[in-house]
């Protein structure tokens, strides 16, 4: 049985991470999505937040698990005997930065492979960080995310009110 890994923080989860997962579950026999807790950057959901939404958006997908975790992507990797690190690549810019995580995890993991699937076109504009500042500045983002997770971010906006400017949420 192949295990693929596919990280990330999820805040929240779009179509675009929806499509690379999907796709990854045609590849491997399993797939987990593992919701990072604690990034280096300002989030709008709760760790336990997003993993909600993360798992709705995949109920139906029985070969897509969801989870939470902490520290090195690598060493969760390990932990759940994952065979390989799944990524998505929108842009060209994410090219570089993919290269350079995927160098290090085989520095520190040389029995991981990584795997980088290329975003389909109608999702290369999709990042979290644009469906949050479209969110919050009362935009419609029913393109870009599943129903619940719209829902989640209207009432996630109306709760935040005015106590936050928009900009605080970029990436």
């Amino acid at each position: 049985m192949v295990r693929a890994l596919f990280p990330g923080t999820f805040d929240p989860v779009h179509l675009g991470h929806i499509d690379i997962a999907s796709r990854a579950a045609r590849l491997f026999d399993e797939v987990i999505m593992a919701v990072y807790d604690k990034p280096l950057k300002t989030l709008m959901f709760s760790p336990d937040e997003r993993i909600s939404l993360v798992t709705e958006a995949f109920k139906d997908h029985p070969k897509i698990k969801v989870t939470g975790y902490s520290g090195l992507t690598i060493d969760f990797a390990r932990k759940i005997e994952a065979q390989v690190i799944v990524r998505g690549l929108r842009v060209f810019s994410d090219f570089e930065f993919e290269f350079r995580m995927a160098l290090a995890n085989q520095r520190l993991a040389k029995d991981i492979e990584t795997v980088a699937l290329i975003t389909a076109e109608q999702h290369t504009f999709l990042s979290s960080s644009t469906v949050r500042e479209i969110a919050m500045l009362n935009g419609d983002v029913s393109s870009m995310v599943p129903a619940h997770v719209k829902a989640a971010l209207h009432a996630k906006v109306i709760n935040m009110g005015e106590q936050s400017p928009p900009n605080a949420l970029r990436d």
